[in-house]
């Protein structure tokens, strides 16, 4: 049921925010209103867990692939939203969005305020891993 991201959304854009961060029933962050959320600290890329009922995101899935890959460190951990303000980095993932970097939550500046070099690269290699130039098919 997406009513309460819906709403969450809604409330959103109505008070001049392009997204919501959704919390758990203990206040913990666990997603946006229809994306995953990623924080970096001291070049380690932060996570909340499947477990807390975040959405299963195949873009999602594949940063953290592309994070080991690079040897960046990723924790499954559940996040306050104190870490997400003080973090060095914040992006979300999503399938339409794939990776949206995220320099003001709450109105606080997210590290110096601009896209944060581990957001970057990602980025870069999220496009990389997934761009295609169509497959070679014969028609009838």
């Amino acid at each position: 049921n997406y009513l309460n991201n819906i709403l969450a959304k809604i409330e959103a854009i109505n008070s001049g925010y392009e997204e919501a961060l959704m919390l758990d029933h203990l206040g913990y962050v666990a997603e946006c209103t229809g994306d995953n959320i990623f924080i970096v600290k001291n070049k380690e890329l932060f996570t909340p867990p499947q477990c807390m009922g975040t959405l299963r995101g195949i873009t999602r899935d594949t940063v953290i692939e592309i994070a080991k890959e690079n040897k960046i460190k990723v924790h499954e951990h559940v996040l306050t939203r104190h870490e997400v303000y003080i973090s060095d980095e914040c992006f979300l993932t999503g399938t339409a969005a794939e990776i949206i970097p995220i320099v003001k939550v709450d109105g606080r500046i997210i590290g110096d305020g601009k896209v944060g070099r581990i957001t970057k690269f990602l980025l870069s290699e999220f496009k990389k891993k997934t761009k295609t130039d169509g497959v070679k098919y014969k028609l009838d």
